[in-house]
């Protein structure tokens, strides 16, 4: 009964640190890298700010489907 009730606790623990973890930011690249490409080519510089007010310059490439800014030191790390 003891393990019964442990492996029920540790399903609960799971499942809602499974949860929380998908709350956190969504996945794909963010608006503001998708913005710098609209109208644009890929291969194509663009820079852009960051939510958090800094300036990133990257290449438009296509990203699922998408053509979307990828910084410079992104790339790099390919």
């Amino acid at each position: 009964m003891k393990l019964l009730k442990l492996v029920f606790v540790a399903t609960l623990l799971t499942g809602s640190l499974n949860t929380f973890a998908q709350q956190g930011r969504p996945n794909g690249p963010p608006p503001e890298a998708i913005e710098a490409c609209e109208n644009k080519s890929e291969g194509d510089t663009v820079s852009f700010e960051t939510r958090r007010g800094d300036s990133v310059e990257g290449t438009c490439e296509m990203v699922e489907e998408q053509l979307v800014a990828v910084p410079e030191n992104l790339r790099e790390q390919r």
